[in-house]
């Protein structure tokens, strides 16, 4: 009995895994997809190497086994299909990131097809679509929330009270 209450106590606890806040509630396998640059394949793969069950509760994890996960999130040692890094444009290596290291890198990437005025960098500041759409229906800009019609401004009438009816 007391087991058990301890048990639903720790399921209701919020786990912080590589700086993303967890609800104790989820399973392991939906959870670890809520950190971005962790997807449903890698989240699998991650379950399997560790030998953890994927309908076990985020909340039941121990520290020791959270540890685990974030080492092997930061290093994964699974196929190359599952990383999200190929070939790095700067080390070559087939590299995986996470939270904020892949927004930070895939900033610098749009940066840098700006800075060398590529057709996908010249794509990115004007905002239009980089991969081949068609954009004569699509993407219309002038359509965007917040241009709405303009409240006309109401003149005023000159007033009478100095004129007398005669």
């Amino acid at each position: 009995m007391v087991e058990q209450k301890q048990e639903e106590k720790r399921e209701e606890r919020v786990v912080r895994i590589l700086s993303k806040d967890i609800e104790g509630k989820m399973k392991l396998y939906v959870g670890l997809t809520k950190i971005k640059g962790i997807s449903w394949g890698l989240s699998n793969a991650v379950c399997k190497k560790m030998n953890i069950d994927k309908n076990r509760k985020i909340g039941s994890l121990t520290d020791e086994e959270i540890k685990k996960i974030i080492g092997f999130v930061k290093n994964p040692s699974v196929p190359k299909h599952l990383v999200n890094r190929r070939k790095d444009f700067e080390t070559g290596e087939d590299i995986h990131l996470v939270g904020s290291d892949l927004e930070l890198r895939k900033e610098f990437d749009i940066k840098r097809l700006k800075k060398i005025k590529s057709y996908r960098g010249f794509r990115h500041t004007t905002e239009l679509p980089l991969r081949g759409q068609r954009t004569r229906s699509n993407f219309r800009r002038n359509r965007r929330k917040g241009s709405g019609i303009k409240s006309k401004i109401k003149k005023e009438r000159p007033s009478f009270a100095g004129q007398d009816k005669k």
